[in-house]
């Protein structure tokens, strides 16, 4: 019943900005499409996800909170590890699994972050990266309900990326549910400020969000030195980075 009630507040947020757009980015084809979804999940995460984040931040000392980030991206760097060997990224490798072994051991279980204060530099990656890293273009974007920002080419890796994650090993159904909501508010509380920030500076936050997204993304499959974009097409695929050469972070 619950999810029903869900459904409908989707598609009437959706069908609310299903009006033409006009001058539509060539990189975004759904966009009237998109701006319904962004405007759900902006909803949401403004009665629901932005006070219980605040909530958190406020009750919880930050050591703690600092120590809950490092597990889960402990947990991160598991997955990060296992797409940068797939990227044949030597160097990216080494470093992902000196952190998931040092933070793992030394760290409590990665509570403790021991591998950054020993300059172990992290190299986030997923499927949807590695993916682009071997020529996958992007695609259009999209924005999943609840997930957010995404494009064709990342939303076709998610099931991939889920498998990967670790929290869904947990068997006990309770525990895995409430570590994902713990992950999701802990991760949400450390951009209040950077949210705050894109509220009072964006005059359209869609597009503001949209565009720093996909250029993100593309720094992260070019290590932060993207070949000019070609605007007119959203689809041709990218220059496939050289994965054998080592390189800097994926941040």
């Amino acid at each position: 019943m619950r999810a029903g009630r869900w459904g409908v507040l989707v598609v009437l947020a959706m069908l609310q900005a299903c009006a033409a757009v006009p001058h539509k980015d060539p990189r975004d084809p759904m966009e009237s499409w998109n701006r319904g979804v962004f405007s759900f999940n902006d909803s949401v995460d403004r009665a629901v996800v932005k006070p219980v984040a605040t909530a958190y931040q406020k009750i919880l000392p930050h050591w703690v909170r600092t120590g809950i980030g490092n597990f889960f991206t402990n947990l991160d760097d598991v997955w990060s590890l296992v797409n940068n060997a797939l990227q044949l990224r030597g160097r990216d490798t080494a470093d992902s699994f000196g952190r998931v072994m040092v933070n793992t051991t030394m760290g409590l279980g990665g509570i403790l972050d021991v591998a950054g204060e020993m300059g172990m530099e992290r190299h986030p990656a997923n499927f949807g990266l590695t993916l682009g890293r071997w020529g996958v273009g992007p695609g259009p974007f999209v924005v999943l309900p609840l997930l957010g920002s995404s494009t064709l080419r990342d939303t076709l890796a998610l099931p991939v990326d889920r498998q990967g994650n670790l929290l869904n090993e947990v068997q006990d159904a309770p525990t895995r549910d409430a570590l994902t909501i713990l992950n999701v508010v802990d991760t949400r509380a450390n951009y209040l400020r950077a949210g705050d920030v894109v509220d009072g500076a964006a005059l359209d936050k869609y597009s503001f969000t949209r565009d720093a997204y996909l250029q993100r993304r593309r720094n992260q499959v070019y290590d932060g030195n993207p070949p000019d974009e070609d605007t007119t097409s959203a689809y041709a695929p990218p220059v496939p980075a050289a994965p054998a050469t080592p390189a800097s972070g994926t941040r």
